[in-house]
């Protein structure tokens, strides 16, 4: 008996693991009706190399990175062994996203806490020699006092952008009057490619994000995260002018959670998309926080900063073969990324503890989402 109902089982998971709206046009075949994409984000944790850096402005004022805790001569000790070692074990993880919804992994990721072009482009080039997938990299030095910029990987077999990315930066002071240099909120536009290869012309406008850090405390430092989002909204209600219907997908570290006065008030990001009104947002990780699920951990408690929110037509779009939409999200996880053992065992396996090199990932999991359309 158990045999003979296995291959109903299978087909009904494989029904109901698609949007609502689009099982009544799922077929026997499941997943196979659907073109998949992965669009991912990760903090890669201090991507720094052995180098100090500068770089110079427009005007011709020259910037010294504060990069010195990553030089040989510096706290962390940070050699030419380490940073080849980091860069082997982050390309590795980002080989692993979406294998098991996609054999063709994540189509576009966007990173934060990266040095400089060159770091990226180390990354992907140390990903090309594990797996052969070439992925090209996006980066715009910003004003932060550190160095550490946002940016993007893309696989060109299936993402084109339709133009250059485009930088905003963020207009803000803390709480005792200094400015706040954070880094760029980084607009990228583009195209996804269907499973012939050709654009399938439904623009996808991604921003990527690294806002304030909690530096001095959460309360006293939340209206430069509050600024941060008000950004972000700016940009978002831009595309809307021109689009009513604009794809939007805002990704990154926000430093702060789904329920936060920044996310849910001034983004008016939506846990659950019956909230979700005409051109508002929908917060695809909110529920997993619910679930007890994070990004990292503090003190023994689950945060979910590493955030990746949808605009309502990417959330609602017809199922078409001309069109993307919403299908599920991901916190990603896995054994390898995670401590094994210890007072910290359960968390995010990290480069660093307490200055302690510990030849891990990072100090926040990945999250990913997954947008399909009919073939």
């Amino acid at each position: 008996m158990k045999n003979t109902f296995l291959p109903l089982v299978i087909a009904c998971m494989a029904m109901f693991s698609m949007p609502l709206h689009a099982q009544k046009n799922t077929s026997e075949s499941g997943a196979q009706d659907y073109v998949v994409r992965c669009v991912a984000f990760y903090n890669l944790e201090n991507l720094f190399d052995t180098i100090h850096d500068f770089y110079v402005l427009n005007n011709g004022d020259t910037i010294h990175k504060n990069d010195y805790e990553y030089l040989p001569t510096g706290g962390m000790h940070w050699t030419g062994l380490k940073y080849r070692a980091k860069l082997k074990n982050m390309a590795y993880a980002i080989s692993q996203f979406g294998l098991d919804k996609t054999p063709l992994g994540a189509s576009i990721i966007g990173v934060c806490e990266v040095e400089n072009i060159r770091c990226l482009q180390d990354l992907a080039n140390e990903i090309e020699n594990q797996t052969g997938r070439k992925y090209i990299p996006i980066l715009l030095e910003g004003p932060d006092r550190r160095g550490v910029d946002v940016g993007y990987l893309y696989d060109p077999r299936y993402f084109v952008p339709s133009g250059k990315p485009i930088p905003y930066t963020l207009k803000a002071h803390y709480a005792d009057g200094g400015k706040v240099r954070s880094r760029f909120q980084l607009l990228l536009s583009g195209y996804l490619k269907d499973e012939s290869g050709a654009l399938v012309r439904d623009k996808l406008h991604l921003i990527v994000n690294h806002w304030p850090s909690r530096y001095g405390g959460e309360e006293s430092s939340r209206a430069t995260r509050d600024t941060a989002a008000m950004l972000c909204r700016h940009i978002c209600d831009s595309l809307y002018l021109k689009d009513p219907r604009a794809k939007v997908i805002i990704m990154g570290d926000l430093n702060d959670d789904p329920f936060n006065h920044s996310c849910a008030e001034i983004l008016e990001a939506r846990m659950k998309r019956e909230q979700v009104t005409e051109q508002g947002f929908y917060n695809t990780m909110w529920l997993h926080l619910e679930r007890g699920i994070g990004t990292l951990m503090y003190n023994g408690a689950w945060d979910l900063f590493d955030q990746i929110i949808i605009s309502e037509p990417l959330l609602n779009a017809p199922h078409e073969r001309t069109q993307w939409t919403y299908w599920k999200s991901e916190v990603f996880n896995k054994p390898f990324l995670t401590v094994q053992e210890g007072k910290d065992k359960g968390g995010p396996l990290r480069t660093h503890k307490a200055g302690v090199w510990q030849n891990g990932y990072g100090d926040h999991y990945p999250t990913m989402i997954y947008l399909i359309k009919n073939k």
